[in-house]
C-alpha cells in the first residue's frame, strides 16, 4: 500500500504543529545484557539495562565515551544481538530467546555520526533509498521539503554543506515511515550555530512525522535541552532515566550529579546533625529529618555532597590553598575550573570576577544554597560561615 505524506507546508519548524497520526506503540528494553564477541567473560558492554521509549517521546542517552550508548542503538536496529533479554518494537519481539528480526524487517530509522549518505547517489535517490517496492515516493519530497532541502534534489552529498547533509539522512531515515528514529550523535560534526539551529528543530521534525527518537550525545546540555527524558550511562549500567527537570532536582546517583549536571562533588563528613566539607557546613534541607535523629542512615559507601558551580564562591588570596586553573567565557559569565589539593571544581561567577589563571583564591560556599547528600540523596542547605 502506498505511503503518502501529510502535504507540505511552508510554516517554519518551530511553528509545527504536530500532525493527527496514530500513535504507535514504544520500544521496550528488557533486561538486557551485551558484550562483544572478543571480550574476556566479565567485560560487559551493557548490564541489566531496563529502558521504554515512549509514543512520540524523544529520549537521550547520555554517558561518556565507552558507556555503550551506541551499542544500545545498534541492538535497537539489529546490528548487534544481546545475550540475555529481548528487545521490542511496536508491541512485538525483535530479539529475544529463540526470536530475531534482520534490520530490514525492524521498521527502524537510523542517522549514523557520519550520515553514511551514498556518494554516487544525489539527495533525491538517497532520500528514497529506504523505501519499499510500490511505497509512494511523495512522503520523502515533502521531507525535502519540510527539512529545508527543496530545490536541491539533483545535488550529490559532496555537493551539500554539513547541516544539510545532515538532513538529508534524517530525511532518508523517516521517508519509509518508521514509528522510531535512532540518532548517533547526530550534530557532532556541524559548527555551532548549525548544531544549535538543527538541534532545536528535530524535536518538531519527529513530532510532525508521527516517530519516536532516541538520541546518543555524550552533551549534557544537549540532552537537556531537547529531550523528553534523559538516560544516563556509566560503564554499561543505567544510573537513572528521567525528564531534565527531575535530573537537575533529584539525580538518583553521585555521578548523574557530576556528569549529567556538571555539578562538584565534594568528600564529606557527618557530625551530629551537620555535614562538613573542605569549603563549608551543611544541614538538612526545611522538611527534611534532621540528620541527627536518623534522617541519614550510616552508609559503608564514603559520603558525598553534590554541589553546583554557582553555590561556590571565590575570593582571591595570596596565601590561600586553591588556585585557578583555567577559564571560558560563557557570554554572561564565566566558568572557572579551580585546584584545590587534589579536587578540580567548576564554578560560574558574574563577568566582573575576572581572575587570571594561577591566581591563589580561598573557597567557600555561599549561605542557604543547595546541596545533595550521596549515597543517600537527602536534600541538604549551606550554613552560614561562622563570623571571625
Amino acid at each position: 500500500m502506498a505511503l503518502a505524506g501529510p502535504a507540505p507546508i511552508a510554516s517554519p519548524l518551530t511553528e509545527l504543529i504536530p500532525a493527527e497520526l496514530p500513535l504507535r506503540e514504544h520500544v521496550q528494553l528488557k533486561h538486557i545484557w551485551h558484550r562483544y564477541a572478543n571480550a574476556a567473560p566479565d567485560e560487559w558492554t551493557l548490564q541489566g539495562i531496563d529502558l521504554a521509549l515512549g509514543q512520540g517521546e524523544l529520549v537521550g542517552l547520555l554517558g561518556p565515551s565507552g558507556c555503550g550508548k551506541t551499542t544500545l542503538l545498534r541492538l535497537i536496529a539489529g546490528f548487534e544481538r544481546p545475550e540475555r533479554g529481548s528487545v521490542s518494537i511496536d508491541g512485538r519481539t525483535v530479539a529475544g530467546p529463540g526470536r530475531w528480526l534482520p534490520p530490514e524487517r525492524r521498521g527502524v530509522g537510523m542517522v549514523f555520526q557520519d550520515y553514511a549518505l551514498f556518494p554516487h547517489l544525489d539527495a533525491w535517490r538517497n532520500a528514497c533509498f529506504g523505501l519499499r517496492r510500490g511505497q509512494d515516493s511523495s512522503r520523502a519530497g515533502w521531507l525535502l521539503e519540510l527539512l529545508g532541502l527543496k530545490g536541491l534534489e539533483r545535488r550529490y552529498p559532496h555537493e551539500l554543506s554539513g547541516g544539510q547533509r545532515q538532513r538529508l539522512a534524517l530525511a532518508r531515515a523517516l521517508a519509509p515511515g518508521p514509528s522510531v528514529v535512532l540518532l548517533d550523535e547526530p550534530f557532532s560534526n556541524l559548527d555551532v550555530e548549525v548544531r544549535l539551529r538543527l538541534r532545536s528543530e528535530l524535536p518538531a521534525v519527529l513530532s510532525r512525522c508521527g516517530a519516536s527518537g532516541l538520541i546518543v550525545t555524550h552533551d549534557p546540555e544537549e540532552a537537556l535541552a531537547i529531550c523528553d527524558r534523559v538516560a544516563v550511562l556509566r560503564d554499561g549500567v543505567l544510573h537513572q532515566c528521567a525528564s531534565p527537570r527531575e535530573l537537575v532536582q533529584q539525580p538518583a546517583t553521585a555521578f548523574v550529579g557530576r556528569f549529567a549536571l556538571q555539578g562538584n562533588l565534594l568528600p564529606a563528613e557527618r557530625q551530629g546533625d551537620r555535614i562538613h566539607t573542605a569549603l563549608g557546613c551543611l544541614i538538612a534541607s526545611p522538611g527534611e529529618a534532621s540528620l541527627a535523629t536518623g534522617g541519614s542512615q550510616p552508609s559503608p559507601e564514603p559520603l558525598e555532597v553534590l554541589i553546583s558551580p554557582e553555590a561556590i564562591q571565590l575570593r582571591p588570596d595570596p596565601d590561600g590553598q586553591a588556585w585557578v586553573q583555567g577559564r571560558e567565557f560563557l557570554g554572561r559569565e564565566w566558568l572557572y575550573q579551580v585546584q584545590l589539593d587534589h579536587l578540580k571544581l567548576r564554578l560560574r561567577l558574574p563577568l566582573d570576577a575576572e581572575y587570571n589563571r594561577g591566581v591563589r583564591c580561598q573557597l567557600s560556599l555561599r549561605h542557604g544554597a543547595p546541596g545533595v547528600l550521596f549515597p543517600s540523596r537527602m536534600p541538604l542547605q549551606v550554613l552560614a560561615a561562622p563570623q571571625p
